[in-house]
């Protein structure tokens, strides 16, 4: 038996928004991290000739709040989530392929694929994916009498 909470959410966000919710909140804490301790810069040199670290933390942070609140929103009105949510990890994959190209860090190549594969690609799909492709579950039989015809 599930939790009450759990039901609600099921029931109000369905299958895009929980997805849209789930990003959200990690693209959010992935940018507090960020924030908090940042991360050695090699391969990002592309970003951070444009400004450091701790302001690129703000763009998963940003991009993760306005995903999390399009998980809020009705499907076809969701579109939003899933361009805010593809922002981050494609400028990362950018940053580490021209660092790949440029010579400066070999192994890029490996984390933009990752990038482009885990981030990218799954994003991608699941913004296809209709929220009603699969038929509801049967309902109970209702007690009380039959009608017979």
């Amino acid at each position: 038996m599930g939790c009450r909470g759990g039901r609600w959410c099921r029931r109000a966000l369905g299958r895009r928004g929980a997805f849209l919710l789930i990003l959200g909140v990690g693209k959010t804490c992935w940018g507090i991290g960020f924030l908090v301790q940042p991360p050695p810069a090699d391969g990002l040199q592309l970003l951070t000739a444009v400004g450091p670290l701790t302001a690129w933390a703000w763009v998963w942070i940003v991009a993760g709040l306005v995903t999390t609140a399009s998980a809020f929103v009705r499907v076809g009105r969701d579109g939003l989530g899933f361009i805010a949510a593809l922002v981050p990890p494609m400028v990362w994959a950018t940053a580490y392929t021209a660092a790949v190209v440029s010579g400066e860090f070999a192994r890029g190549g490996f984390v933009a694929v990752w990038y482009l594969t885990s981030h990218v690609g799954v994003i991608c799909w699941a913004a296809t994916v209709p929220e009603y492709s699969v038929p509801p579950a049967p309902r109970r039989a209702r007690r009380g009498r039959a009608e017979w015809t």
